[in-house]
């Protein structure tokens, strides 16, 4: 049904609705005209209650029976009559009869009960003057609405009337795909029987051309037979023409003797039967040439053969060689053009930091600024960079301001606040020293994996960060603290301890980058350690190098090398020994030893090229969940899938069931998320395992 026949439908059903309310109102009227006219006869000489109550006015800006006196009396005490009004038991008893009267099995039985109502309420109000415009108004307001309610199920009754012809065209549909599916079963298993004749045919076919492959071959054989018999055959007639090539010499010989006296009979005769034989053996070899001139002998046809397959190989070999080839050339070709857009680059950073560099600045000159003179600032510059030493320069100015300070501007309690700046107060500075700091920090370390393995799950530690300084000094003097601690991080970031904690605390780095590098120092320190059979503390550098090994698996060489070279070991002294203990200390200011600062290094070397890897592989567009699966199983074919999960679930930030769902993202946004995990090769399976190390165990490496 369209949108016009519906709207027809609808107007002719609301026409014919009105014609017959129309209808029954004029009905209605005038039963109600005689009705009310009986009732009037009938209450002429009755009281209209509560109407016959004497001496009753009406209070103005007042409700009805809103006085207090009147809710604490009682009924008696107002004279009031206990039984109920002649008028009211004659209007229920003329309800009650009307009700009655009904016929309730027709269609429309709740406006037929409503009808008897109407009439009562109409006598009520004829009988009430005073009230009449009041209880119109509600009249007219119910009728309203049940006119309105009416209109509504008459648009609902035509909405079923579609939903129903709409019920039965999806039907008519759902038959008609039935029957079509029935007739597609039906051609479907029609084709499955042709398709199998189809394989008995070709059954049957194989059998008969492997029974003429038989017989092809018995034939083969018959006539290799045969041709070995006619080569036979031609030997022996190479002898017998030998034989007569010898007979007519010898016959040539004995004229010779009859011209010299031999009997000329004899001689004929002889003659004759020579010729006859050599006629014979003329006609036999012409056949044997006109058999045989195009037929191979067996052992060259068997040589060529030979070298046939031999030449099939080696050809077979060559393409494989040359794919081989075609491939590397190919990669080789990829590399190159890498290369020479790298080179592209570097030559075009190279002009920009030609054209904007300046000249090397003179960095003596900052030993009469800084505290300490010469001999600090030589101890602090040595071996560093430009770029290290603006960074010493701007910690030690900033050290200077940070103790000078006396408060700190508190940020507020907004949400958008860390939880440990969240203050509104006055914030003093502590004017903690880079010791005090460092000391700070390895105390929450150690009290936070103790926790953690209490608890069994890793806390936050911007949580924890707040909680211990609360417990330590409480809730007021903690702000205090964390905000001096906090300043403090944020100036000394050329420091590995305060570096790494802040940017943990900030949400820069998971937490699981500070528990790696401390798992793979407490790895090392256990090979170390099992190798020193004699607990001396000193190694021979192949006790060393092969602890190293041990404890870095898939390191390369020229890593170990380096690891060996920063832990002291010289070729040209390989007798000393290494104090492998001593490697692992650190001073008061949280810097540690050569060797560590390496293994570190490569950490973060190691994490970039990692990055690299599955940013080549990723490509440029909206990356899902798949493809950044596949991206990890393609850089690091050692992940296991439960590792792999946990990378998808932090960077699309959901649940491992909901990751199939998850929208894609831009792969800068993947990327900058995957650089605050704590990404690592895993190589093979076995290794493939992160250990939260134990209080104890941190307390050794530090």
């Amino acid at each position: 049904m369209d949108r016009a026949t519906s709207s027809l439908f609808r107007v002719s059903f609301f026409e014919s609705a009105e014609n017959l309310s129309y209808k029954e109102s004029i009905i209605n009227q005038k039963r109600f005209q005689n009705k009310a006219a009986t009732l009037e006869r009938s209450s002429s000489n009755l009281s209209s209650w509560p109407a016959y109550t004497p001496s009753h006015t009406v209070l103005f800006q007042r409700k009805p029976c809103a006085r207090p006196e009147w809710k604490s009396r009682r009924r008696c005490d107002l004279g009031l009559p206990s039984s109920k009004p002649r008028y009211l038991e004659m209007l229920e008893s003329h309800l009650r009869i009307e009700l009655q009267s009904l016929d309730l099995t027709r269609g429309r039985v709740q406006e037929l009960r409503l009808q008897p109502y109407r009439e009562v309420f109409e006598f009520f109000m004829e009988e009430f003057r005073t009230y009449k415009p009041l209880l119109a108004s509600i009249k007219k307001e119910y009728e309203t609405t049940i006119a309105h309610l009416k209109e509504k199920i008459y648009s609902l009754e035509s909405v079923n009337a579609l939903l129903v012809t709409a019920s039965d065209q999806c039907t008519q549909k759902i038959l008609a795909y039935q029957e079509q599916e029935k007739v597609e079963i039906v051609r479907l298993k029609e084709e499955r029987i042709h398709l199998l004749k189809l394989i008995d045919q070709m059954k049957e076919d194989t059998c008969s051309l492997e029974i003429q492959v038989n017989k092809l071959r018995k034939t083969v054989a018959e006539e290799n037979l045969r041709y070995l018999n006619e080569r036979d055959a031609r030997k022996l007639l190479l002898l017998d023409l030998n034989e007569m090539y010898r007979l007519r010499e010898e016959m040539k010989f004995t004229k010779v003797q009859d011209e010299k006296g031999e009997d000329p009979i004899t001689l004929t005769l002889a003659l004759k039967t020579a010729r006859r034989d050599l006629t014979k053996a003329q006609i036999e070899l012409n056949t044997m040439k006109a058999n045989y001139g195009d037929v191979v002998p067996r052992r060259d046809f068997e040589s060529q053969e030979q070298k046939y397959n031999e030449l099939i190989e080696q050809m077979t070999v060559l393409q494989a060689d040359f794919k081989d080839l075609q491939e590397e050339y190919n990669t080789m070709l990829e590399v190159h053009r890498q290369i020479a857009e790298e080179r592209d680059q570097f030559y075009n950073e190279l002009i920009n930091v030609q054209r904007n560099s300046t000249p090397r600045p003179e960095w003596d000159k900052c030993a009469e600024v800084i505290a300490g003179g010469s001999e600090r600032w030589n101890a602090l510059s040595e071996g560093k960079t430009s770029d290290q030493l603006v960074d010493v320069l701007l910690e030690d100015l900033g050290a200077m301001m940070l103790r000078e300070r006396e408060t700190f501007v508190p940020l507020g309690k907004s949400d958008k606040i860390p939880i440990f700046l969240r203050y509104d107060g006055q914030v003093r500075n502590k004017k903690l020293s880079k010791k005090e700091v460092v000391s700070l920090l390895r105390e929450i370390w150690r009290e936070k994996i103790v926790l953690d393995q209490q608890k069994g799950k890793r806390s936050n530690l911007p949580e924890f960060f707040l909680n211990y300084f609360q417990r330590r000094y409480g809730d007021t003097l903690a702000f205090d603290w964390t905000y001096t601690t906090y300043e403090a991080m944020k100036l000394y970031r050329s420091n590995d301890a305060m570096s790494l904690f802040f940017n943990i605390l900030t949400g820069n780095l998971d937490e699981g980058v500070y528990h790696s590098q401390l798992q793979q120092l407490n790895t090392l320190l256990k090979e170390l350690t099992d190798a020193d059979t004699a607990n001396t503390g000193q190694l021979t550098s192949e006790q060393f190098i092969f602890a190293v090994k041990a404890a870095f698996p898939l390191k390369s060489e020229e890593q170990i090398q380096e690891l060996v070279e920063a832990a002291g070991y010289r070729p040209e002294t390989p007798e000393e020994f290494i104090l492998y203990r001593l490697l692992f200390l650190e001073d008061e200011e949280g810097r540690p030893e050569p060797l560590v600062l390496k293994i570190k290094d490569q950490y973060l070397n190691e994490r970039q090229a990692y990055l690299r890897d599955l940013r080549a592989e990723l490509g440029n567009m909206e990356v899902r969940p798949d493809d950044l699966r596949a991206a990890f199983y393609i850089a690091d074919p050692g992940l296991i899938e439960q590792i792999v999960e946990s990378y998808l679930v932090q960077v699309f930030q959901t649940s491992r069931e909901q990751l199939d769902s998850a929208f894609s993202l831009p792969v800068d946004m993947v990327m900058q998320r995957l650089a605050t995990l704590d990404l690592r090769r895993q190589g093979y399976l076995s290794e493939a395992r992160s250990v939260l190390p134990t209080a104890e165990e941190t307390e050794s490496i530090n």
